[in-house]
């Protein structure tokens, strides 16, 4: 189950609470991953310039939301005021592999990054996935240069070996501030069509609906009914259409697309593909606006969808363990072993992390698997954590291993307890005794005086 946000936020702070736009709250099984798209995010120069340094405010907002739940932070991109995260549940780390990003400038003949897309691309059990963030130019007169802008975005190539183009990933997830418009029709008649929710009459016109009639790249992709208010343009903290001077025709600019290649090759060999040779199918469950975020002039969209995947990894490269009891009273073993065609590297580290970690780099500790290697057989290998590094308070942690040529984390063990230090507790509880002692004296004093 993958939910995906698309929001031009406006260049504003985050909202006091997502869970709605997160639907933290369904009452059906929770997610796999949320692939989260924002445009506007605040790029002045100050901003931008702390949050190449720092974690953007988005992102940290996200991952405080999402961390306790048991996701973490798989990847980000960010180019200007566009900004693309994914995050994915812990169980799922050893299989998804290969993760990379890109960005395209399309803005100022491509010299600026004011628009363009930012993308992410993955291997997921053995399925490659791409998800690219777009904000394509504005106005009604400008369908031409969106589509050529998305087309330039399409013929990046990712860095690296044996990496599909875009389109030849298995599922590509187009979305974002798209700017189209709806042509011919007067505001009058839209907002009254609207009014009456009758948004069918405003389909045949909406400018993307229209070229993916006439432009044959488009007709691969695929899109749920836009069975929600245009999205755009609303005055702040409200749910009324633009009531300034310039008055701007409603639209819906924020959408989710999709397109799976499998299917893409059945429609063109007519049929040479039977339904058991299709390993991956793609469900949208629903397709809907949020009108409760009055942060920008956008309304966010979320398309939740299922993922039907024939898996083809089923056994992670690396199987971790601690071994014994854990405390920060003695040093302590990790055991692995690692499947034998990984490609393993002398800057593969394992990490002990808190259950609720937001990112790779989250880690509590970390125990190099080559300088700290205590033994090794051909069935397995100990790696040792020295007792300095174990966290005095105890509490429940995991470790993960991070593979340095795959740039991800390849194995990761079941939660475990690290007991608290006896010997600190003691400490401490000594010197509570004392300071108690201490204070009955002076109170003893006191009274005699």
């Amino acid at each position: 189950r993958l939910h995906l946000v698309t929001w031009n936020v406006g260049t504003a702070f985050p909202p006091p609470d997502v869970t709605s736009l997160l639907q933290l709250n369904s009452l059906g099984p929770s997610m796999d991953m949320y692939v989260i798209g924002l445009q506007e995010v605040n790029s002045r120069i100050t901003n931008f310039l702390s949050d190449l340094a720092f974690d953007d405010p988005w992102s940290v907002f996200f991952m405080t939301v999402l961390s306790p739940l048991g996701y973490i932070k798989l990847s980000s991109v960010r180019m200007q005021g566009l900004l693309l995260l994914v995050f994915a549940k812990h169980v799922h780390l050893p299989f998804i592999r290969d993760v990379h990003t890109h960005y395209t400038r399309t803005g100022l003949y491509g010299y600026w990054g004011n628009k363009g897309g930012v993308t992410i691309r993955l291997s997921l059990y053995g399925h490659t996935i791409c998800f690219i963030n777009c904000h394509l130019p504005a106005h009604m007169e400008n369908t031409e240069q969106r589509l050529d802008d998305f087309e330039k975005i399409l013929e990046m190539q990712f860095e690296g070996e044996n990496i599909p183009s875009t389109m030849d990933h298995d599922v590509l997830f187009w979305f974002g501030d798209l700017n189209f418009r709806i042509a011919d029709y007067g505001i009058h008649f839209v907002r009254e069509s609207i009014n009456n929710k009758r948004y069918s009459l405003l389909w045949e016109k909406d400018q993307l609906n229209m070229a993916k009639k006439k432009e044959a790249f488009l007709q691969e992709f695929i899109e749920g009914p836009l069975q929600f208010k245009p999205t755009y343009k609303f005055d702040l903290y409200s749910d009324v259409y633009d009531t300034s001077e310039k008055k701007r025709k409603p639209a819906w600019t924020d959408r989710i697309l999709w397109r799976v290649k499998n299917l893409c090759q059945r429609a063109s060999k007519e049929g040479e593909f039977s339904e058991e040779e299709q390993t991956i199918a793609v469900t949208l469950n629903n397709y809907i606006s949020h009108m409760s975020y009055g942060i920008s002039d956008h309304k966010p969209v979320t398309g939740t969808f299922e993922l039907e995947l024939k898996p083809l990894l089923s056994d992670p490269l690396v199987t971790l363990n601690p071994e014994g009891e854990w405390s920060a009273e003695h040093d302590v073993l990790i055991s692995y072993s690692a499947v034998p065609e990984f490609p393993s590297s002398a800057w593969d580290w394992i990490g002990l992390f808190k259950v609720a970690f937001r990112h790779a780099n989250d880690y509590v500790t970390y125990a190099w698997v080559e300088d700290d290697e205590i033994s090794s057989n051909k069935d397995s290998k100990q790696v040792y954590m020295s007792a300095a590094e174990i966290p005095d308070a105890g509490g429940e942690f995991l470790l993960c291993y991070y593979s340095n040529n795959l740039q991800s984390i390849v194995g990761i063990s079941q939660p475990f307890q690290i007991q608290p230090n006896r010997t600190l507790l003691g400490k401490d509880l000594t010197q509570e005794e004392n300071s108690w002692m201490q204070k009955s004296d002076n109170l003893e004093s006191h009274d005699e005086f």
